[in-house]
């Protein structure tokens, strides 16, 4: 694919401060009443990162590497993202989510890099709307497994986005790395073979883009709503104005521990969340189907 260059965007909406990342965060100016219509991401980002059309969202499997057909089942429901978390083991790096249930036979190779590869080569992408994202959940150490995570996606640069030199070189799948992570070697390394999953406390703070494409909150530090009822009015426009603002400097956004039902989903949807998060791929793709 096309070897873009990546560029930083304007028109950022000032975040008050808060003791943590993941703390609460609320948006200066929000807006009294419902949006019409969610403001939409930057062109810039597109490029390495799945483009969405109107009203926008796609299927993030939450865990993937917990269903019976991890990856696989995620692809042919045409989710636009998985996560898999790593533990940096003396047999790899291994899926798991708790360091108890490791396996060395499931690797992030074997369950994800290896199955990826035989799916771009066979079909030449793996979303057809632009990059897969892969959202690696790095649960050890940060600066070791990030080195090892490093050295086993320079194997697979044939179909990862490459970050160099202030250019981004578009691959079929765009690696983004979350949980534990190394953000000062990140920031100073080229070629890079991934991205760095932001916070809320990252927004207007002038992060490049290419660094940074990628906003993930816990909803139930934001919000109080558990899907029983109606989100109050309050809650929806402070959701919508993290997505206003988070979309202001072309960026995706994630909430994780959402209410994991229709009801939820159709929040996220209709507010312009772009990555759906979900255990139930079936039901949220059945969801995505009829709108």
């Amino acid at each position: 694919m096309g070897r873009v260059t990546a560029a930083l965007v304007a028109g950022i909406l000032v975040l008050t401060s808060c003791s943590s990342a993941d703390s609460g965060t609320e948006v200066a100016d929000a807006s009294a009443t419902r949006s019409t219509s969610a403001p939409p991401v930057s062109q810039d980002i597109l490029d390495f990162m799945p483009g969405f059309g109107d009203p926008g969202g796609c299927g993030h499997a939450h865990n993937d590497y917990l269903h019976d057909r991890p990856l696989i089942g995620a692809l042919e429901s045409g989710f636009c993202s998985v996560e898999a978390d790593i533990w940096d083991q003396p047999s790899g790096l291994l899926v798991a989510h708790d360091l108890r249930d490791v396996d060395p036979e499931r690797t992030l190779q074997s369950l994800y890099l290896d199955p990826l590869r035989t799916w771009v080569a066979e079909r030449g992408e793996a979303y057809n709307s632009g990059p897969l994202i892969l959202l690696v959940d790095i649960k050890s150490d940060a600066s070791s497994t990030y080195a090892a995570l490093h050295e086993v996606l320079k194997q697979y640069s044939d179909i990862l986005t490459v970050f160099e030199d202030g250019a981004v070189e578009v691959g079929a799948v765009t690696v983004v790395v979350s949980g534990a992570r190394d953000r000062a070697a990140m920031e100073t390394q080229s070629p890079r073979y991934a991205a760095l999953d932001g916070r809320l406390g990252d927004v207007g703070n002038e992060v490049p883009i290419d660094l940074m494409p990628l906003i993930s909150a816990n909803w139930q530090s934001e919000f109080g709503w558990v899907g029983i009822g109606e989100l109050r009015d309050e809650e929806r426009t402070k959701l919508e104005s993290l997505v206003a603002a988070v979309h202001a400097e072309g960026r995706l956004l994630r909430f994780w521990n959402i209410p994991d039902e229709a009801v939820g989903w159709r929040e996220m949807l209709d507010a312009g969340v772009d990555l759906v998060n979900t255990d139930a791929i079936k039901d949220l793709a059945s969801l995505l189907a009829q709108r």
